[in-house]
């Protein structure tokens, strides 16, 4: 390069390096957007509470880049359980993660979540019924009615064994347990003479160390060990009443109205990895302690017996029919799919 091409070339340079400086100087300035915070509350207690909820807030906030903050709460932390629906609605809590039955919510589907008896046999029979046998939009209906609150997903848990002070090995020992449960579990239980208690889930553990109660109708293996609840009993029943917990994920309505697109899909995708991390956490504790497990003996009421309380299941099935039209149409779904897997037989069958 001469000389003079040299000199053009860092003269026009220059002028363009002024020009770049004249105009960032000249843009005005960019302010971060203030973070959404979220209040969110849990159905679970802190140690379980860092494996069925935590992980989900976890991935949402790490997604959401500082642009949507939520805070997570444990059960009762906020406010009890029981009011969590009121709360969410009012918009004093802004998301749960819950069932409806446990969080007393005033929808005519209410009575379906948590553990109804034996409508589920595993955890994945959850997202089956709610995406390909028409839950989700029935869930969605449902809260829509009541208003103040979005319906967002639901998925299943564990089934809802016993764990016990006493040895069961036929179902009159069932009669007189004081048993820590869910309010539909509870009411069902209660004819084969199950006394169902309700008290705040932390407070569960203490109850049966002084007495308060025999034991829990509560989860399966897994989560006994888990919250600690099998250092306190002594005996699991691997008899369920229901083979997986029904649980969703709930939003006061105004703040996902609020919401943008982008942090709403966030939002959902930090949900279904919560649901994939739950179910294989659970199912792989299922068999591991039932095997391996050192804390609590495993007994079984034989299946001939058990029976009695699968036909009881079923005239409470067409109890709870009769109490509306939703009521109705979620009972024969499980009825339809009920007989799908009957019909499949293997694992779909058995409890």
């Amino acid at each position: 390069m001469t000389k003079s091409n040299r000199r053009e070339f860092l003269t026009k340079a220059g002028v363009a390096a002024a020009a770049a400086g004249a105009t960032t100087l000249a843009a005005p300035a960019v302010h971060a957007q203030a973070p959404i915070k979220w209040r969110f509350q849990t159905y679970a207690g802190s140690a379980l509470g860092q494996h069925v909820t935590k992980p989900a807030i976890d991935a949402i906030n790490a997604a959401a880049k500082g642009e949507l903050q939520i805070e997570l709460f444990y059960a009762d932390q906020l406010v009890p359980t029981g009011e969590l629906f009121r709360s969410m609605q009012k918009g004093t809590i802004d998301a749960v993660h819950s069932d409806d039955d446990s969080m007393a919510a005033p929808v005519d589907i209410s009575v379906f979540g948590g553990y109804f008896p034996m409508a589920t046999r595993h955890a994945l029979d959850v997202p089956v019924l709610f995406r390909q046998y028409g839950f989700a939009e029935i869930w969605s209906e449902a809260y829509k009615k009541a208003g103040g609150v979005v319906w967002l997903s639901a998925a299943g848990q564990d089934p809802c064994n016993f764990n016990t002070k006493k040895r069961i090995t036929k179902l009159d020992d069932l009669k007189g347990l004081r048993l820590y449960t869910f309010p539909t579990a509870g009411r069902f239980l209660s004819q084969f003479g199950v006394v169902p208690v309700q008290i705040p889930y932390e407070d569960a553990e203490v109850a049966v160390q002084t007495g308060e109660l025999d034991g829990m109708a509560w989860s399966g293996i897994t989560e006994d060990y888990e919250v600690g609840w099998a250092d306190v009993t002594d005996y699991f029943l691997t008899n369920n009443i229901s083979g997986a917990w029904i649980g969703s994920w709930f939003v006061n309505e105004k703040r996902w109205a609020d919401l943008p697109s982008h942090l709403k899909q966030i939002v959902l995708s930090g949900i279904e990895s919560g649901h994939f991390y739950r179910n294989q956490w659970y199912f792989g504790g299922e068999a591991k302690l039932r095997a391996k497990g050192k804390k609590l003996k495993v007994e079984t009421i034989p299946a001939s017996e058990w029976k009695e309380v699968e036909v009881a299941a079923s005239k409470f099935w067409d109890e709870i029919a009769e109490t509306g039209e939703t009521a109705a149409k979620v009972v024969q779904i499980f009825k339809d799919y009920d007989a799908v897997r009957q019909k499949a037989g293997g694992l779909y069958t058995c409890g």
